[in-house]
């Protein structure tokens, strides 16, 4: 392996780590904002969409600050944290599929989710 080709390696793992936390960031935000347009006295339907909201907004605002230490957290614990969310982030995508107004809400989990995998593929 060349110097140019670890270097590329390098950018490429900072250039997936930033996206994800970025999409991280975006999520958390816009899955806050649903659950807090949900009435908690709601439907069984709404009540699962605004735990599922909260959870991830929660567990994503948790994975860009772990994306964001320095060397701080060893990377099998990147790792779990990164597919937690990937995982959290579909279910929370898949209640906002039946809650009508949800669907840029439901778009943010799933490209979130779509950067966890793409972080987590430069990872050894």
């Amino acid at each position: 392996m060349t110097s140019t080709t670890s270097q590329q390696e390098l950018f490429r793992f900072l250039e997936d780590r930033f996206a994800c936390a970025q999409a991280c960031t975006e999520c958390a935000r816009a899955c806050a904002l649903r659950a807090s347009l949900v009435d908690p006295d709601g439907t069984e339907n709404q009540e699962l969409v605004r735990r599922k909201g909260i959870m991830c907004a929660e567990v994503c605002d948790a994975t860009c600050r772990v994306l964001s230490e320095q060397n701080q957290v060893d990377e099998s614990s990147i790792r779990v944290q990164v597919e937690w969310c990937r995982t959290v982030c579909l279910e929370a995508a898949h209640a906002f599929d039946r809650q009508p107004g949800a669907e840029d809400s439901a778009e943010a989990c799933r490209a979130c989710a779509r950067a966890c995998t793409d972080f987590l593929a430069t990872l050894n």
